[in-house]
């Protein structure tokens, strides 16, 4: 089921799919992508789970709405999944996706059954990273960030293929106000110091080549949550969901095996 679900205070388009009964996974994406982020993914996933997917604010053909910090799209997660009626699924978060899961763990850790972190970071960027390149996009729109950002994105093999095309035109088509408003919320983020208080078996998941956030600060992401593990995909970059989906998926089954939620 592909739908707009209307949480009072913002209205989602999500995709929820899969047995209502089953064990639920619930899926954030990245920022500049819509949750078309993990179609090539999810066959590789065994049968018989529930699979949810939404495009945050500002992002796909969810609402664009005003300022906005992590926390909000966090708390729009757990009301996600209190109006679909999942009890204690796996979040999986990638990008500004993994710092939603953390606040979400943080905050309403009771709600979830397993957590997933994804090229991410404790803090993604320095504030002037983030300051830079509003200026850009309010100088000269999405399409004048959409190149560096394939380099950042993916790997150089993947950048050579017609796929990527398909992927710069969904960034450069990005509403930008939602994209601005999401950019702000990840320069105000930092849970560098918070992490000491989750304790949970975590699976932090990287790729060799990402641009946005490298080995290197899925590293420290992990080094920071007790009981957290981090598997790199080689010669992938920051979306390994689209670059190495049959890897991505056999990590993340496993995963899911380990902590008996299959």
């Amino acid at each position: 089921m592909v739908d707009v679900l209307d949480l009072g205070h913002v209205r989602l388009h999500i995709a929820d799919e899969g047995p209502r009964n089953a064990p639920a996974v619930v899926f954030a994406n990245s920022l500049g992508t819509d949750f078309r982020l993990w179609d090539a993914m999810l066959p590789h996933l065994p049968a018989g789970l529930r699979l949810v997917r939404a495009d945050k604010r500002g992002h796909g053909l969810s609402q664009t709405t005003g300022a906005i910090g992590i926390d909000d799209l966090a708390d729009d997660v757990a009301a996600t999944m209190a109006a679909l009626g999942l009890e204690r699924p796996v979040f999986v978060g990638l990008s500004i996706g993994g710092l939603i899961g953390q606040s979400l763990a943080l905050r309403h850790g009771d709600k979830l059954g397993g957590l997933v972190l994804s090229n991410t970071a404790a803090k993604i960027g320095e504030s002037s990273v983030w300051t830079d390149r509003i200026a850009a996009i309010r100088q000269g729109g999405v399409a004048a960030i959409s190149a560096p950002t394939m380099e950042r994105w993916f790997s150089p093999s993947f950048r050579a293929t017609p796929e990527c095309e398909a992927w710069r035109l969904m960034l450069e088509r990005q509403d930008q106000a939602g994209y601005l408003a999401c950019c702000e919320a990840i320069a105000g983020a930092d849970f560098r110091e918070a992490l000491a208080a989750l304790d949970r078996p975590v699976l932090c998941i990287g790729g060799s080549l990402d641009g946005s956030t490298p080995p290197e600060a899925m590293q420290d992401l992990a080094g920071r949550i007790k009981g957290a593990r981090l598997e790199i995909i080689e010669d992938a970059g920051h979306l390994p969901c689209v670059e190495a989906p049959q890897e991505y998926a056999a990590l993340l089954t496993g995963y899911l095996r380990e902590i008996g939620h299959i």
